[in-house]
């Protein structure tokens, strides 16, 4: 015979407001992807726009052409890939998703595996923001010649650091993942 008092199944599972851990509901991931991603197609068009500005005030100071049709060279690679990067926001539609994508699949999963940390939401974003500009600069960069390539993979990728940068600190201030993993709420009330 079976003696049933002492193993019954509400002994075994926790109380019904409980998930059996400790570890808190992370709150505002998906709003701080979003609107990181949002950053990031405008970051990258403000930061190319400045940049090439800058480099094209260069070029004039020390009087140099940069804008010379069909020459394959590493400084016809920077202007080309500050100029994708200036116009990035003509592509929202494709951008802003991929923006979202890589940073969900990277810095989205942090809060969950309970990094508090900021340094490391920033050198994701940035590690990410330059593998996405760079990618695409460096393939239009490839169609003309390889030192184009390389020149607009260079400039794509200092470009989509630096706004990666800027995503990886708005995520942070947006989601307060020290502050959410610090604060778990036992109350019963």
């Amino acid at each position: 015979m079976k003696n049933h008092s002492s193993t019954t199944p509400a002994s075994h599972s926790p109380a019904s407001y409980t998930n059996g851990s400790l570890q808190p509901h992370i709150t505002r991931v998906k709003l701080g992807l979003f609107l990181s991603s949002l950053a990031a197609c405008f970051g990258v068009s403000v930061i190319g726009g400045l940049m090439l500005g800058f480099v094209h005030i260069l070029l004039g100071v020390f009087g140099m052409n940069g804008t010379q049709p069909f020459e394959s060279t590493f400084r016809s690679g920077v202007l080309t890939g500050l100029q994708l990067a200036a116009l990035n926001f003509v592509l929202f539609l494709i951008t802003v998703p991929a923006a979202w994508l890589a940073l969900g699949l990277s810095i989205g999963r942090m809060p969950r595996r309970r990094i508090a940390a900021r340094t490391p939401y920033i050198r994701w974003a940035a590690i990410w923001g330059a593998i996405l500009v760079c990618g695409t600069t460096f393939i239009f960069g490839l169609i003309e010649s390889i030192p184009t390539a390389i020149g607009a993979l260079m400039s794509g990728a200092s470009v989509g650091a630096l706004a990666g940068i800027g995503c990886g600190f708005l995520f942070y201030a947006i989601v307060r993942p020290d502050e959410q993993l610090r604060d778990v709420d036992i109350s019963v009330c």
